[in-house]
């Protein structure tokens, strides 16, 4: 009866290893699967236009386009001096 009780310990313990794992490391996980799942679908052609200009983040930015835009043109309240 011990060896089941340490069993079922031990599986319990690998489960709420792997759901902390999987909560402190999301970002990073889905960001790999989504490069894993675009790099084994075998329609997703990189070279082609439509797939260029969506970033990873799922954005509808253009690959031409700069990743900081017009700064000058922001909306932004100016900041406040301290």
């Amino acid at each position: 009866m011990g060896a089941v009780v340490t069993a079922v310990i031990a599986i319990a313990a690998v489960v709420l290893g792997w759901i902390t794992i999987e909560m402190a490391c999301k970002p990073c996980l889905e960001t790999g699967r989504r490069a894993m799942d675009r790099a084994l679908d075998p329609n997703y052609d990189p070279d082609s236009p439509t797939n260029a200009t969506t970033t990873a983040a799922g954005g509808g930015a253009s690959a031409t386009e700069p990743l900081l835009g017009d700064l000058s043109a922001s909306t932004a309240p100016p900041a406040k001096a301290i």
